[in-house]
């Protein structure tokens, strides 16, 4: 799947504003957005909203993780081709919030390729982003772990490190591209984390738990265009 860069991906979690009715509802603001600011977004609901959501908006939708297996008897693991069979064109690998190991990351990434699901790999690290771009996903999003869910975006707590994971991930695997992720709260850290040299932004919070996710969004789409 070919996207435009940049990009702002928007992890729903599991939240009880990204669940059911509510998925749907927030999807459909970033399509609105998407649409009328001509920026790519890309939604990545449950499971168990993917398919409901699918059939409500054109939005790109990746799924939240994938486990390292084919069909077959694994209860309680999702599958590469089961999300796909949903709706789903993409996939997030080893957020930090359902790590995978190495072995596992090179697995599903390879699983995504066969199921024609884009790929954006979560890093906690310069030297695990490194490991990771010899699988050869579609993106790394880098993330530190303690800024997850602070409003405290990396590109303005460490804006070195987003800088020389830009410099690691273009030495390492030149066709993989960069993003920033962890604690992207507005457009004035979507700006930054380009200038570093990012095609985009990963996030959740700051548009997820928002009162006026319209807004956040279009500030973003703002700093972008």
């Amino acid at each position: 799947m070919k996207l435009k860069l940049p990009v702002i991906i928007i992890n729903f979690k599991s939240y009880k504003e990204t669940t059911g009715k509510n998925a749907v509802k927030l999807a459909k603001i970033c399509e609105s957005v998407s649409k009328q600011y001509g920026v790519s977004i890309i939604i990545s609901p449950q499971f168990s909203d993917i398919y409901r959501v699918a059939k409500e908006v054109k939005t790109p939708i990746f799924s939240q993780h994938i486990d390292p297996v084919e069909p077959g008897k694994f209860t309680g693991h999702v599958s590469a081709l089961s999300v796909k069979a949903a709706g789903a064109t993409g996939t997030l690998i080893n957020h930090s919030e359902k790590r995978l190991q190495i072995k596992e990351i090179f697995k599903c990434v390879k699983l995504a390729k066969k199921y024609r699901l884009t790929s954006v790999v979560c890093s906690d690290s310069l030297e695990n982003a490194r490991k990771i771009a010899k699988s050869r996903p579609d993106f790394i999003a880098f993330e530190d772990p303690e800024l997850i869910g602070t409003l405290q975006s990396v590109s303005k707590v460490k804006p070195k490190n987003v800088k020389e994971f830009v410099r690691v991930i273009s030495k390492s695997n030149k066709n993989v591209i960069p993003l920033c992720g962890a604690g992207v709260a507005d457009g004035k850290d979507v700006s930054t984390s380009l200038k570093l040299g990012t095609k985009g932004v990963l996030l959740a919070t700051a548009v997820v738990k928002s009162r006026n996710p319209r807004k956040v969004l279009i500030d973003m789409a703002h700093a972008i265009k």
